[in-house]
Protein backbone atom coordinates (compact mmCIF):
# COMPACT_ATOMS: atom_id res chain seq x y z
CA UNK A 1 0.00 0.00 0.00
CA UNK A 2 1.66 2.67 -0.88
CA UNK A 3 0.48 6.59 0.72
CA UNK A 4 -2.72 5.95 2.17
CA UNK A 5 -5.44 3.69 2.48
CA UNK A 6 -6.48 3.37 -0.97
CA UNK A 7 -7.54 -0.56 -0.57
CA UNK A 8 -10.87 -2.06 -2.10
CA UNK A 9 -13.82 -1.91 -0.61
CA UNK A 10 -15.75 -4.29 -2.97
CA UNK A 11 -19.97 -3.67 -2.63
CA UNK A 12 -19.75 -1.37 -0.02
CA UNK A 13 -19.53 2.02 -1.49
CA UNK A 14 -19.34 3.69 2.51
CA UNK A 15 -15.82 1.99 2.91
CA UNK A 16 -14.86 2.59 -0.32
CA UNK A 17 -15.30 6.49 0.39
CA UNK A 18 -13.42 6.52 3.29
CA UNK A 19 -10.32 4.71 1.84
CA UNK A 20 -10.92 6.98 -0.46
CA UNK A 21 -10.91 10.18 1.95
CA UNK A 22 -8.28 9.23 4.11
CA UNK A 23 -6.18 7.99 1.36
CA UNK A 24 -6.19 11.89 -0.25
CA UNK A 25 -5.67 12.90 3.42
CA UNK A 26 -2.40 10.72 3.56
CA UNK A 27 -1.32 12.44 1.19
CA UNK A 28 -2.45 15.82 1.83
CA UNK A 29 -0.71 15.32 5.27
CA UNK A 30 2.71 13.93 3.40
CA UNK A 31 2.86 17.14 1.34
CA UNK A 32 2.89 19.30 4.49
CA UNK A 33 6.53 20.63 5.75
CA UNK A 34 7.69 22.64 8.87
CA UNK A 35 6.14 26.16 7.34
CA UNK A 36 2.84 24.90 5.75
CA UNK A 37 1.98 22.61 8.79
CA UNK A 38 1.23 25.53 10.62
CA UNK A 39 -0.57 27.54 7.70
CA UNK A 40 -4.00 28.38 8.90
CA UNK A 41 -7.33 26.09 7.95
CA UNK A 42 -11.13 26.55 7.74
CA UNK A 43 -11.28 26.03 11.27
CA UNK A 44 -10.84 29.50 12.99
CA UNK A 45 -7.72 29.28 14.98
CA UNK A 46 -6.95 25.62 13.96
CA UNK A 47 -3.24 24.88 12.38
CA UNK A 48 -2.98 22.22 9.99
CA UNK A 49 -1.17 20.73 12.61
CA UNK A 50 -4.30 20.61 14.80
CA UNK A 51 -6.38 19.40 12.19
CA UNK A 52 -4.41 16.60 11.76
CA UNK A 53 -3.82 15.71 15.06
CA UNK A 54 -7.66 16.13 15.30
CA UNK A 55 -8.44 13.45 12.44
CA UNK A 56 -5.71 10.90 14.11
CA UNK A 57 -7.75 11.23 17.15
CA UNK A 58 -10.99 10.70 15.66
CA UNK A 59 -9.52 7.91 13.39
CA UNK A 60 -8.01 6.44 16.94
CA UNK A 61 -11.31 6.75 18.45
CA UNK A 62 -12.75 4.40 15.59
CA UNK A 63 -10.31 2.05 15.38
CA UNK A 64 -11.20 0.90 19.35
CA UNK A 65 -14.89 0.85 18.53
CA UNK A 66 -14.41 -1.68 15.24
CA UNK A 67 -11.55 -3.88 17.56
CA UNK A 68 -14.85 -4.45 20.28
CA UNK A 69 -17.94 -4.78 18.15
CA UNK A 70 -20.80 -5.43 20.84
CA UNK A 71 -22.40 -8.95 21.11
CA UNK A 72 -25.20 -9.28 19.02
CA UNK A 73 -28.28 -9.09 20.76
CA UNK A 74 -26.52 -7.12 23.33
CA UNK A 75 -28.09 -3.57 22.28
CA UNK A 76 -29.78 -1.76 19.57
CA UNK A 77 -28.71 1.36 17.71
CA UNK A 78 -29.76 4.57 19.13
CA UNK A 79 -28.21 6.79 16.11
CA UNK A 80 -27.59 5.95 12.19
CA UNK A 81 -25.33 8.16 9.82
CA UNK A 82 -27.78 11.28 9.97
CA UNK A 83 -28.76 11.37 13.81
CA UNK A 84 -25.33 10.84 14.77
CA UNK A 85 -25.04 14.54 14.09
CA UNK A 86 -28.11 15.94 15.65
CA UNK A 87 -26.59 16.05 18.80
CA UNK A 88 -23.24 16.66 17.62
CA UNK A 89 -21.60 20.22 19.26
CA UNK A 90 -21.38 23.24 17.08
CA UNK A 91 -18.10 24.74 15.79
CA UNK A 92 -19.10 27.89 17.06
CA UNK A 93 -19.78 26.79 20.83
CA UNK A 94 -17.83 27.34 23.87
CA UNK A 95 -17.07 23.40 24.51
CA UNK A 96 -15.12 23.44 20.92
CA UNK A 97 -13.38 26.56 21.98
CA UNK A 98 -11.92 24.58 25.17
CA UNK A 99 -11.14 21.42 22.82
CA UNK A 100 -9.47 24.12 20.37
CA UNK A 101 -6.66 24.55 23.51
CA UNK A 102 -6.64 21.09 24.52
CA UNK A 103 -5.99 19.68 20.76
CA UNK A 104 -3.10 22.78 19.80
CA UNK A 105 -1.56 21.82 23.28
CA UNK A 106 -1.22 17.99 22.16
CA UNK A 107 -0.52 18.93 18.79
CA UNK A 108 2.51 20.60 19.49
CA UNK A 109 4.30 17.95 21.39
CA UNK A 110 4.59 16.33 18.05
CA UNK A 111 7.10 16.16 15.34
CA UNK A 112 5.58 16.86 12.16
CA UNK A 113 7.25 13.33 10.92
CA UNK A 114 6.04 11.14 13.69
CA UNK A 115 2.42 12.97 13.89
CA UNK A 116 1.96 12.66 9.82
CA UNK A 117 3.05 8.78 9.91
CA UNK A 118 1.13 7.92 13.14
CA UNK A 119 -2.10 9.23 11.49
CA UNK A 120 -1.42 7.69 7.82
CA UNK A 121 -0.77 4.74 9.86
CA UNK A 122 -3.84 4.50 11.76
CA UNK A 123 -6.28 5.68 9.06
CA UNK A 124 -4.83 2.11 6.98
CA UNK A 125 -5.48 0.23 10.27
CA UNK A 126 -9.01 1.69 9.91
CA UNK A 127 -9.86 0.64 6.92
CA UNK A 128 -8.08 -2.72 7.02
CA UNK A 129 -10.24 -3.00 10.51
CA UNK A 130 -13.34 -2.27 8.99
CA UNK A 131 -13.30 -4.12 5.77
CA UNK A 132 -12.81 -6.96 7.89
CA UNK A 133 -15.38 -6.20 10.04
CA UNK A 134 -19.38 -6.68 9.50
CA UNK A 135 -21.35 -3.75 8.21
CA UNK A 136 -24.27 -4.30 10.29
CA UNK A 137 -22.12 -5.36 13.52
CA UNK A 138 -23.21 -3.06 16.35
CA UNK A 139 -20.31 -0.58 18.01
CA UNK A 140 -20.04 1.80 21.10
CA UNK A 141 -18.78 5.42 20.61
CA UNK A 142 -19.23 8.32 21.97
CA UNK A 143 -21.67 7.35 23.83
CA UNK A 144 -24.26 5.84 21.49
CA UNK A 145 -24.62 2.90 19.52
CA UNK A 146 -24.37 2.48 16.28
CA UNK A 147 -23.76 0.45 13.23
CA UNK A 148 -20.34 -0.47 11.63
CA UNK A 149 -21.36 1.01 8.35
CA UNK A 150 -23.20 4.21 10.20
CA UNK A 151 -19.73 4.77 12.08
CA UNK A 152 -17.35 4.68 8.46
CA UNK A 153 -19.70 7.38 7.30
CA UNK A 154 -19.48 9.48 9.95
CA UNK A 155 -15.65 8.80 9.79
CA UNK A 156 -16.11 9.86 6.06
CA UNK A 157 -18.10 13.16 6.84
CA UNK A 158 -15.24 14.07 9.27
CA UNK A 159 -12.67 13.68 6.85
CA UNK A 160 -14.21 15.34 4.17
CA UNK A 161 -15.68 18.27 5.89
CA UNK A 162 -11.97 18.84 6.92
CA UNK A 163 -10.19 17.94 4.08
CA UNK A 164 -12.15 21.16 2.86
CA UNK A 165 -10.58 23.12 5.95
CA UNK A 166 -7.24 22.07 5.45
CA UNK A 167 -6.23 22.78 1.87
CA UNK A 168 -7.70 26.64 2.91
CA UNK A 169 -4.09 27.67 4.01
CA UNK A 170 -2.40 24.71 1.96
CA UNK A 171 -2.38 23.86 -1.81
CA UNK A 172 -4.64 21.26 -2.46
CA UNK A 173 -7.65 19.72 -4.66
CA UNK A 174 -9.44 18.74 -1.35
CA UNK A 175 -11.72 16.11 -1.03
CA UNK A 176 -12.54 13.68 -3.90
CA UNK A 177 -15.89 13.08 -5.16
CA UNK A 178 -16.83 10.20 -3.18
CA UNK A 179 -16.54 11.18 0.22
CA UNK A 180 -17.91 14.56 -1.04
CA UNK A 181 -20.98 12.75 -2.45
CA UNK A 182 -21.59 10.77 1.04
CA UNK A 183 -21.21 13.96 2.95
CA UNK A 184 -23.86 15.53 0.64
CA UNK A 185 -26.34 12.45 1.33
CA UNK A 186 -25.64 13.16 5.18
CA UNK A 187 -26.55 16.25 5.24
CA UNK A 188 -29.63 16.49 3.20
CA UNK A 189 -30.69 13.80 5.90
CA UNK A 190 -30.16 16.84 8.11
CA UNK A 191 -31.72 19.21 5.91
CA UNK A 192 -35.05 16.58 5.61
CA UNK A 193 -34.83 17.05 1.68
CA UNK A 194 -32.93 17.52 -1.32
CA UNK A 195 -30.19 20.15 -1.41
CA UNK A 196 -29.61 22.91 -3.76
CA UNK A 197 -28.00 21.92 -6.70
CA UNK A 198 -25.94 24.54 -7.88
CA UNK A 199 -22.67 24.35 -7.57
CA UNK A 200 -21.98 20.78 -6.77
CA UNK A 201 -21.77 18.74 -3.87
CA UNK A 202 -18.58 20.30 -2.75
CA UNK A 203 -20.73 23.72 -2.75
CA UNK A 204 -23.30 22.66 -1.12
CA UNK A 205 -21.39 20.86 1.80
CA UNK A 206 -19.34 24.27 2.22
CA UNK A 207 -22.59 25.84 2.24
CA UNK A 208 -24.23 23.70 4.97
CA UNK A 209 -21.22 23.23 7.18
CA UNK A 210 -20.80 27.30 7.52
CA UNK A 211 -17.75 26.99 5.30
CA UNK A 212 -19.18 29.26 2.55
CA UNK A 213 -22.28 31.73 2.60
CA UNK A 214 -25.20 30.38 0.38
CA UNK A 215 -25.65 32.15 -3.09
CA UNK A 216 -28.83 34.49 -3.89
CA UNK A 217 -30.02 30.81 -5.89
CA UNK A 218 -29.45 28.36 -2.85
CA UNK A 219 -30.82 31.51 -0.85
CA UNK A 220 -34.23 31.00 -2.60
CA UNK A 221 -33.61 27.06 -2.81
CA UNK A 222 -33.76 26.67 0.67
CA UNK A 223 -36.39 28.82 1.52
CA UNK A 224 -36.90 28.92 5.17
CA UNK A 225 -34.18 26.57 5.98
CA UNK A 226 -31.90 28.99 5.08
CA UNK A 227 -32.51 29.90 8.79
CA UNK A 228 -31.09 26.62 10.00
CA UNK A 229 -27.92 26.84 8.16
CA UNK A 230 -25.15 25.80 9.42
CA UNK A 231 -26.43 22.47 9.74
CA UNK A 232 -23.41 20.85 10.83
CA UNK A 233 -20.43 22.78 12.43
Amino acid sequence: MSAGPRGGAGARPVLAALARAYGDLAEAAAALDATSCWAPTGCLGWSARDLLHHLLGDAQRALVALAVPLPPGSATPDRDAVTYWRDAPSGRADPAQRELRAERATAATWGLEPLVSTATGTWVAVVSLAGRTDADALVRTQGHVLRVEDLLSTLVVEAAVHHLDLVVGVDGEGPAAGPLAEARRVLEGLLGRPAPTGGGDRAWVEVATGRRAPDPEQLRSLGEDARRLPLLG
